[in-house]
């Protein structure tokens, strides 16, 4: 792709949208960036932009802006419906997104991993395996380092390993992974995608320009995923944490094997990579997380020996069940990555019982209902915040006990006062984080640090 000279505009101005226009503006393009955002909320973003010679509409859209472009590029918070981005399609003006930006100068080879849930744990854990065996190693998208980010220190030796969303991969074209994972399918982002089936086949364009030289590694238990198998051009390999596969990983006997493929002789094919006992995350959804990776590694050539190695070494992400403290025998665990019910379900499904689980933020079109059989039977009282929570507490009336908190301090202190030893505080909020928080790394750091308080208020009563 020729960038020196054309006249590009980069709409949206995340991490994302602020890497791709520097990065276009070191390629020699004539840079705008366009945000519905005011210029006084763009602040700190706003001089260095104007210090490389990128132009900068602040405070909405103007049509005009978009029709006199040679390339636009999305960020993925951006909806592709979105009615500028429309009407310069209509006028024939190109429209990608950043992943697909930085695919066209990527170099190595790409796993990319996505999946309702899960895919920051498993991109990391896949990212430190390719490392302990010594593959020169770059991890970045929707783990929140962008991948134009990465490109200049990509070389024809790197695998780079990329958390990829449904808002990155609707807007690809030519994103061609050597490896793709889809970890799992369910219900999420319906308020843009407007259908389950729309968002699954967001999901499915990570292998659309695969071929046989290429795989495709899908979650044999979750029933949509296992569907996009009859879409696949490339070889598909299976995890399952629950029966054997074909071809791929799965839990034995309280022990992670794998098999490169069926053959006459399917016992001496297993190979035997680690005990279950030996992986440190807390839930059966890490299980499978960690059958991702094998598999994923096994197929990038990394030794059983070594991905053992480096399982064994990997410990929880931050705010995806992260253990934070006990505070007068009661746990506390940060999940604010827990931003759909499928999640949360995962999330409630990893303690006995003996819950108190805080939920809300931004609603995403769900339904909160199908929480029910969990809750009634582990969890003792749920706290509501934010926008979300009139409709959560009318979803889960009568199915436990509601506490209506409207912030997440208020919620901690309420759960922190009601909870006994033995107990489990449990952020695991089902909804975005937009209506109180910048984004739910900081909705988990504010979590954590609510505890900490906690802790030293009980630390100078017991003085």
């Amino acid at each position: 792709m020729e960038l020196k000279g054309k006249k590009v505009l980069v709409v949206g101005l995340g991490k994302s949208g602020l890497a791709a226009a520097l990065f276009l503006r070191h390629k020699g393009a004539q840079v705008t960036v366009s945000d519905i955002r005011s210029a006084e909320s763009l602040a700190k973003e706003i001089p260095a932009l104007l210090d490389e010679g990128i132009m900068v509409e602040a405070g909405g859209h103007g049509l005009l802006t978009f029709r006199r472009q040679d390339l636009i590029v999305v960020s993925p918070g951006v909806p592709l419906n979105t009615p500028e981005l429309v009407q310069a399609r209509n006028f024939g003006r190109p429209v990608i997104g950043e992943l697909e930006l930085a695919a066209r100068f990527l170099k190595g080879k790409i796993l990319a991993i996505t999946g309702s849930n899960g895919k920051t744990t498993t991109t990391a854990l896949a990212g430190e395996i390719l490392k302990e065996a010594g593959y020169p190693t770059l991890v970045a998208g929707n783990i929140g380092v962008p991948v134009v980010g990465v490109i200049e220190e990509s070389t024809d030796d790197t695998w780079s390993v990329l958390e990829v969303s449904s808002f990155q991969l609707e807007s690809t074209e030519e994103f061609h992974p050597r490896i793709a994972v889809i970890l799992n399918i369910t219900p999420d982002h319906l308020d843009r995608h407007g259908t389950f089936e729309n968002y699954a086949l967001a999901k499915e364009r990570i292998f659309a320009v695969q071929d046989t030289s290429d795989s495709v590694v899908l979650n044999a238990d979750n029933p949509r995923t296992a569907e996009a198998e009859a879409r696949s051009h490339a070889p598909v390999y299976w995890f399952s944490a629950k029966h054997e596969v074909s071809r791929g990983a799965w839990a034995q006997n309280g022990t992670v094997v794998y098999r490169s493929a069926p053959g006459a002789g399917p016992e001496a094919a297993i190979e035997t990579i680690l005990p279950l006992a030996k992986i440190s995350l807390k839930g059966e959804h890490n299980v499978e997380n960690v059958l991702a990776a094998v598999c994923a590694a096994r197929l990038a050539g990394v030794a059983p020996s070594v991905i053992a190695r480096a399982i064994e070494k990997f410990h929880a992400v931050e705010h995806r069940l992260e253990y934070v403290a006990t505070v007068n025998g009661v746990e506390f665990y940060n999940d604010s990555k827990a931003t759909n019910v499928d999640a949360t379900a995962k999330a409630v499904a990893s303690f006995p019982g003996g819950i108190h689980l805080i939920l809300g933020g931004k609603d995403k079109g769900s339904d909160y209902s199908t929480l029910s059989p969990l809750l009634h039977e582990r969890v003792r009282a749920v706290y509501t915040i934010g926008a979300a929570a009139a409709k959560i507490e009318s979803h889960l009336r009568g199915v436990a006990q509601i506490h209506s908190c409207e912030t997440l301090a208020k919620a901690v202190s309420a759960a922190t006062a009601a909870a006994r030893p033995g107990d489990v505080v449990l952020l695991a909020p089902a909804c975005s984080s937009f209506d109180q928080f910048e984004n739910y790394e900081q909705r988990g750091r504010v979590f954590k640090q609510l505890v900490a308080e906690q802790k030293d208020w009980k630390a100078k009563q017991d003085a």
